[in-house]
């Protein structure tokens, strides 16, 4: 008998090669070769390696077997579908087959066991047909529940010969059960119609909410009652029958009904497919989530949440960019974040030379040179696909206008399904356990984690908790040991985010381009806008205006023609609704910053967003406040934001506090303007404003900027009333009484004037 595993060459042997079929007619042994003939009659002559190496040989079964019943259609099975009682058995089970061939359990004298060979099975002393007899008779004498647990009830003389011939797994295969691995025959009562009523109720099941099991039984039975009224109830298949029909044919019913049919739709669509990830930016992912540590705002000193946006490389897992900001983040944000995607980290005080750029190819002093400045350790480059959430600053138009500003393509992530994005999901969790955790202010993972009081126990500043993360990120997130990460293309190889883009630098090279400093300005919000005279461009209900805007040029239309023809553009951060950006129309490189009317020209006042320009947009319209100029709407947006913090209610001064909440508010509005400005540019002869000053007096001199803000507006209104008009002086006490007496009475008719009254008179 041949071994399996093995091709028998012989005369009448059927075999394909490249999908045509061949008879092998004669054999040549003595000279290693064989002759081939195809259905046609055509013969060809080829060596025995020839067809053992051809790439597309396949065996056809032999004519006595192709007129027996066709092989059942399932894959051969192996000892990994044994239990581990089953594997042991049939262990048991070819110890005793080795012992009548070789006399010893495990087949071979070295490895004999204690007390072997036993005297009927000495292969010195006794033949092979005698030691076969010898183990049928003693599985023959064997106690019947001890031969049937380990199935030698039926060991005979001819089952010992036939099982000689194999070895090793294949001999365990043989002495296994075949029904422990028997193939599944389905079920009988599951028949044509009942399929049909299965089918139907998984259709159904889909658009409905989630149906129990008890509800899809009776529907099945609904089902097959009005389509097959002639159909048995009796030969429906029960709910257990059922259950067991339904996993094996649409797995387990774990998945919620909504993600179910997102899945099924995007499977229809063709997007279900599966994306390899081999080199650095080519998949980013951005996320937002709370930052689980309650901090500082420099302004009042209140303890509040900020909003922690992070990119990640599939790649590497490195962390090129990170954003905190105060309560929300916003689509601005979001592009400021693509941005530094973009560049070079700067270093930082206390950073160490262990600390800067260290990738092999590009050395540090050319990418400083590019830079200006001392480059960390921390990969830069331009994504090529963006991969985010539905949020609301994700899909904002001007943060997708942005995206393709940079050249990259959006892939958002199925709604709802944080497993298009589980990579910046989990490593949320990772950096909260590897640094959150041991910051003052954690508030844990959820309400009931909290401590007992974290507003309390908050000591860092935005600023500090910014330079914190970056710290911990480019000492320590970059470096660290990628596990079930690592790349598939260096098995046992221990990589960090720094090494994996070092070796992608090695392969691929690496490419300095960074964005222009004009990106800020393409990436802000637009407004096609006229020009007026003398009062500027109005934005959002505001005015805005610059000397640049009194030129010729632009006291004409725009020559921009298509849907805005005439019309021309402006930009405006939403952060900073103090200034609007207008590109000049002869040199694109030159941008120019147009003032709001209502600012004071000696100085100016704390930064307000979009949301107080609405507010004081809407309560002037609440108010019927008629507005003649906008300087007069100065006067309302001082009101607005000198109700936070007025004097009275210091907490140094009076013990009822400002509400927290329009305090946090205003202190985000100052938080964003200065984000806005380090974000900007630097344009020649312009000054950024300073930064915000360290708490806990920041908050005091907030409060008294609004107050010189006040004054100074109300002096300044005061003497533009009085311009054209000559201050008096009044009279002095000495003076009235000079002009007429004290104790003289006026006369009636009041006729006579105050004339000056001599000494002697009284």
């Amino acid at each position: 008998m041949a071994a399996r595993g093995l091709l028998q060459v012989a005369p009448g042997r059927r075999v394909t090669l490249n999908g045509v079929e061949w008879t092998i007619e004669d054999v040549q042994g003595q000279l290693g070769r064989l002759v081939l003939a195809d259905t046609d009659g055509h013969t060809e002559t080829r060596s025995f390696r020839w067809l053992i190496n051809h790439p597309d040989l396949r065996l056809l079964p032999t004519v006595e077997a192709s007129k027996g019943p066709l092989p059942a259609s399932r894959q051969p099975r192996t000892l990994a579908d044994l239990t581990e009682d089953q594997l042991e058995r049939a262990r048991l089970r070819a110890s005793h087959v080795l012992e009548a061939e070789t006399g010893f359990r495990e087949g071979h004298p070295a490895r004999a066991r204690p007390g072997e060979p036993r005297p009927a099975y000495d292969p010195d002393r006794t033949t092979l047909t005698q030691r076969r007899y010898a183990k049928a008779a003693e599985t023959k004498a064997m106690h019947r529940s001890e031969a049937v647990r380990l199935g030698l009830q039926h060991l005979s003389l001819r089952t010992l010969e036939r099982l000689s011939a194999l070895s090793g797994d294949s001999l365990l295969l043989a002495c296994a059960d075949g029904r422990w691995t028997r193939r599944l025959s389905g079920h009988r009562s599951i028949t044509n119609e009942v399929r049909e009523a299965i089918f139907a109720v998984k259709a159904e099941c889909g658009e409905r909410a989630r149906l129990s099991l008890s509800a899809k039984h009776r529907l099945m039975h609904q089902y097959m009652r009005e389509r097959f009224p002639a159909f048995p109830t009796r030969k429906i298949p029960s709910r257990g029958t059922l259950a067991t029909v339904w996993k094996e044919w649409f797995g387990s019913d774990g998945a919620q009904p909504r993600y179910a049919r997102t899945a099924q739709a995007a499977a229809e669509a063709g997007v279900s497919g599966r994306m390899v990830v081999h080199r650095p930016g080519q998949v980013l992912v951005l996320d937002s989530t709370p930052m689980p540590v309650k901090l500082r705002e420099a302004v009042f000193g209140e303890a509040v949440t900020a909003t922690l946006t992070l990119a990640l490389d599939l790649y590497t897992h490195g962390l090129p960019a990170f954003r905190l900001t105060l309560q929300s983040d916003t689509s601005v944000d979001i592009a400021m974040l693509l941005r530094d995607v973009m560049l070079p980290l700067p270093m930082r005080d206390g950073w160490g030379e262990d600390m800067e750029w260290p990738y092999a190819g590009v050395p540090a002093d050319v990418i400083a040179e590019f830079t200006g400045h001392r480059v960390a350790a921390l990969p830069f480059f331009a994504p090529e696909t963006v991969t985010t959430d539905h949020g609301g600053p994700y899909k904002n138009h001007d943060l997708v206008e942005a995206e393709r500003e940079i050249g990259c393509r959006i892939l958002p992530a199925r709604i709802l399904r944080q497993t298009d994005k589980f990579a910046v999901e989990r490593q949320f969790l990772t950096i909260q356990t590897m640094l959150f955790e041991h910051l003052l202010g954690f508030t844990g993972g959820n309400v009931a984690d909290r401590g007992a009081d974290p507003e309390r126990d908050a000591s860092l500043t935005l600023a500090q908790a910014e330079h914190i993360i970056a710290t911990w990120i480019v000492q320590i997130w970059q470096n660290r040991k990628l596990g079930e990460y690592a790349p598939s293309w260096a098995p046992g190889e221990d990589h960090s985010p720094n090494t994996l883009f070092a070796a992608a630098m090695e392969q691929g090279g690496f490419d300095l381009d960074f964005p222009e400093p004009s990106f800020y300005y393409k990436v802000l919000r637009k407004h096609q806008v006229k020009i007026h005279a003398r009062r500027g461009v109005k934005i959002l209900g505001l005015w805005y205006h610059a000397p640049v805007l009194d030129e010729p040029r632009f006291l004409r239309p725009s020559t921009r023609g298509g849907r805005h023809a005439g019309k021309w553009v402006v930009r405006s951060d939403r952060r900073d609704r103090r200034q609007v950006f207008f590109q000049d129309p002869v040199d694109h490189e030159t941008w120019h910053i147009l003032r709001w009317r209502g600012l004071p020209p000696e100085g100016e006042i704390p930064a307000f967003s979009d949301k107080t320009a609405d507010a004081l947009l809407t309560r002037v319209k609440a108010n019927n406040i008629r507005i003649h100029s906008e300087s007069e709407l100065l006067e309302h947006l001082l009101g607005i934001l000198g109700s936070v913090t007025p004097v009275d209610q210091w907490p140094s001064q009076a013990k009822k506090k400002a509400g927290k909440k329009r305090r946090v508010a205003q202190a985000r509005e100052i938080t964003r303007a200065h984000a806005a400005a380090a974000d900007r540019p630097a344009a020649p002869g312009i000054a950024d404003e300073p930064a915000p000053a360290e708490m806990p007096a920041a908050w005091a001199e907030h409060a008294c900027t609004i107050d010189h803000a006040v004054d100074d507006d109300r002096r300044r209104r005061r003497e533009e009333a009085l311009a054209d008009v000559k201050p008096v002086a009044p009279a002095t006490l000495h003076e009235a009484l000079n002009r007429r007496p004290m104790f003289r009475l006026p006369p009636p008719d009041g006729s006579e004037a105050d004339t000056p009254v001599r000494e002697d008179d009284t």
